[in-house]
């Protein structure tokens, strides 16, 4: 019984995978979605969870979020590097600062400080952590994918080809992180004035000392030197011009797009979260609390998404029930030739019923095969998601 259902299910093979296929992507499409919508809630509530607090600017509480945890989502605009000092004042706090605006490579370039990495556990694997201006630390799946590891060199993106006020900075990789399965692992880090720097609040000169070159210097007198348009600007920052690097303005008022508190207790945070509720400059946001109103609405999606997968389901039940009842009018000959050789019509419904099982068998092997492959990849396509804004 089981030769003759096997033979006839290889030789309908077309038949066959129709079955296959259609089976198994019913039951993959729930099942894979309830995995990655668990899997999505894991991954942000764990990241919500280790930052109690976070500071920036008056507007979305979800992008605010989005971008100090994943360095995603345009931040609801800018606040004053003077703004750490506002929050820590009465000592309730430790603030870390970050300053998430440009890219390399196409890659998040957050700027911060090494305070972040003991915040965040993470470790350099190869290398060193960052430690002048124009040194920066790639995670692990950035240097994996653009094959960075120490002493290679990173450009920084220009945000319009017709930008002639900024230039490129090259970015020297010092280190690379240790895998953390955290969108830490696709982000760049460097200091907090390097990012000053690419903004152009930062910037060198070459000596004028000993330069009498045409349209480079304009003036020299006893006590200045006027430069012209030919003064070279750095594109890349060095020991030996490193001293030329200097910033214009208070830095209290140089630009940030958001600050992590981390309140010394519970009841510091309380006080925190009293004190700055009603500032009408900026926000402070419980990222955990963001993040239920987000997996709240994405979980309204869900019920959406379970509502056409029971239509897809009745659908593959309809178009299996369709399959069978044109084979049985098409096999109508060697189901009376199986009768007139003495077979009983049990044995003609076993025979189906066996056939059936065989696809239901492939279609099962192949869902696990799916689905086995959905919880390798999907973690990093997940996180890839909500890296680049997917969210």
């Amino acid at each position: 019984m089981w030769h003759l259902a096997w033979r006839h299910v290889v030789y309908y093979r077309g038949q066959t995978l129709l079955l296959v296929a259609a089976i198994a992507l019913a039951g993959y499409l729930p099942i894979a979605t309830e995995l990655l919508l668990r899997r999505l809630q894991h991954d942000l509530r764990s990241r919500a969870d280790a930052t109690p607090l976070v500071v920036g600017k008056l507007g979305s509480r979800t992008d605010l979020m989005l971008h100090a945890l994943y360095f995603t989502a345009k931040a609801p605009g800018r606040i004053p590097f003077g703004t750490m000092e506002t929050v820590t004042a009465d000592g309730y706090a430790r603030a870390i600062p970050l300053a998430a605006v440009h890219t390399a490579k196409r890659v998040s370039l957050v700027g911060t400080s090494l305070d972040y990495f003991e915040y965040r556990r993470l470790r350099v694997s190869s290398g060193r952590t960052f430690g002048r201006l124009g040194e920066c630390v790639v995670g692990a799946s950035v240097a994996r994918r653009l094959g960075l590891s120490p002493g290679d060199s990173l450009l920084t993106d220009t945000e319009s080809f017709v930008e002639l006020t900024r230039y490129p900075l090259k970015l020297h990789v010092v280190g690379v992180l240790a895998a953390a399965g955290t969108p830490d692992d696709d982000a760049v880090f460097c200091d907090i004035k390097t990012v000053w720097v690419i903004e152009g609040i930062g910037h060198g000169h070459q000596d004028l000392g000993g330069v009498d070159e045409p349209g480079v210097v304009l003036e020299r007198t006893e006590n200045a030197v006027t430069a012209g348009a030919a003064l070279k600007q750095y594109l890349e920052i060095t020991p030996e011009n490193e001293a030329s690097f200097h910033f214009h303005g208070n830095m209290r008022d140089f630009p940030i797009t958001a600050v992590i508190l981390i309140p010394r207790d519970e009841k510091s945070e309380t006080i925190l979260l009293g004190r700055w509720h009603e500032s009408d400059e900026f926000q402070v946001i419980e990222p955990d609390r963001v993040v239920e109103l987000l997996l709240g609405t994405v979980f309204q999606i869900k019920h959406l998404l379970d509502l056409a997968a029971v239509f897809v389901a009745v659908s593959t039940g309809l178009l299996i029930a369709l399959v069978v009842l044109l084979s049985l009018r098409l096999r109508a000959a060697e189901m009376a030739t199986l009768f007139k050789l003495g077979c009983r019509r049990a044995t003609t419904a076993r025979l189906i019923s066996a056939e059936l099982l065989i696809v239901t068998g492939l279609s099962c092997a192949v869902l696990v095969v799916m689905l086995g492959t959905t919880w390798l990849v999907g973690p990093s396509l997940l996180r890839w998601w909500i890296v680049s804004g997917g969210v």
